[in-house]
């Protein structure tokens, strides 16, 4: 669980690297949560549909669901953007590689390649190694 909410600890904070670790526990908490409440809506339709609402009352009555889930998103958006910046340091790459996922198609299957990769053994321009090893002249 403290992987997961590592990145909300480093909300806004853009310097330094992450480990592959905190990058997708943290999206799977993202996943978890964004399920979570699917299933809560869900719910609602269900409760309002076999109550015989109308098609506009459901509607109504799903608004909460909805500005919740907007509100989520909307507090996720800067720790999501920081944790991804994040780990393309680790792998020595400027966080500018982000905006790759603008391209259509390609791009946004470019950066989860990053985001698979590992990241640079030892210290590198954006900091030491988050893994707190310094492996840079083992292999040497």
């Amino acid at each position: 669980m403290e992987w997961m909410l590592m990145p909300l600890r480093r909300y806004a904070d853009f310097a330094g690297r992450s480990r592959r670790r905190e990058f997708w526990m943290f999206y799977l908490f993202n996943l978890l949560c964004g399920l979570a409440l699917g299933v809560i809506m869900g719910i609602v339709a269900l409760v309002t549909y076999s109550a015989g609402w109308g098609e506009e009352d459901m509607m109504i009555a799903l608004i909460p669901c909805y500005l919740l889930i907007l509100a989520w998103s909307l507090v996720l958006i800067i720790p999501q953007l920081a944790v991804t910046v994040r780990r393309l340091h680790d792998q020595d790459k400027s966080g500018w590689m982000y905006l790759l996922v603008l391209i259509p198609l390609v791009g946004g299957i470019i950066i989860f390649v990053f985001m698979c990769l590992e990241g640079t053994r030892g210290p590198n321009q954006y900091g030491p190694d988050p893994k707190g090893e310094n492996l840079a002249g083992a292999f040497s």
